[in-house]
């Protein structure tokens, strides 16, 4: 059986300057490898729609079935993350981003100030997480137990009993 693909994009004006290390991104494919994912890209791009968008339809044209963004969810007026991904989106799957943002709100109440998405582009999932590593950290706490049976889904597979897990 052949792995499925994955990307990581990072959107961060510092991190494609050379100015930050990209943590977030560097934690995304590290995980992804260990959940047994072929990491076909990891991309730095700067806050820029125009840029977001192309690296998406790269990583995509690239077989990546799975795509995790970091950077770019929140409030600041260089975050354009969403504006970048939501056009794109066929099939949006809000549950993703509202658990998310949801999911350690008791001990970092901004989690809820992450303005992050999901959803399906032709049959890839792509997620928008926030920049930091405790946010991906936290994303991908959720995103762990879902990502196969999505996919699986995607694919035509049947529900498997006990929703999935």
């Amino acid at each position: 059986m052949t792995a499925i693909g994955a990307a990581v994009i990072t959107c961060s004006n510092r991190s494609a300057a050379g100015e930050r290390p990209d943590d977030s991104g560097r934690l995304l494919a590290e995980t992804l490898r260990d959940w047994g994912y072929d990491v076909l890209a990891k991309l730095v791009v700067p806050d820029d729609v125009r840029l977001i968008q192309k690296a998406l339809r790269q990583v995509l044209a690239d077989g990546a079935r799975l795509v995790f963004t970091t950077g770019g969810t929140g409030l600041s007026p260089t975050d354009v993350t969403p504006e970048a991904v939501t056009p794109m989106i066929e099939r949006a799957v809000p549950g993703i981003a509202e658990r998310i943002r949801s999911a350690n709100a008791e001990q970092v109440p901004t989690a809820v100030l992450s303005r992050g998405v999901a959803g399906l582009i032709g049959d890839a999932l792509v997620v928008t997480l926030p920049g930091s590593p405790g946010g991906v950290r936290d994303g991908l706490a959720v995103l762990q137990p879902l990502v196969g049976h999505l996919l699986d889904q995607v694919s035509g597979g049947d529900h498997r009993p006990g929703g999935g897990v």
